[in-house]
């Protein structure tokens, strides 16, 4: 699954432990998944499209749909 984690992140100068912290995962995790190695839970993925204030489809996109 394709991501804009990083250039969300990056838009509000927030460092990985600082999304870590908002979201309650480790920093570790929030590379995981800007690098793509590690697609979230559902509901962390909610979490993590609320926490931008955001749709999940803003945040997330399906490496296989076409845009």
């Amino acid at each position: 699954m394709e991501n804009r984690l990083r250039v969300l992140r990056a838009e509000r100068n927030w460092s990985q432990g600082d999304l870590a912290a908002a979201l309650d995962v480790s920093r570790q995790s929030v590379n995981a998944i800007e690098t793509g190695r590690y697609d979230p839970s559902l509901p962390l993925a909610f979490k993590i499209a609320e926490t931008f204030g955001l749709a999940i489809e803003d945040v997330f996109t399906s490496p296989s749909k076409e845009n």
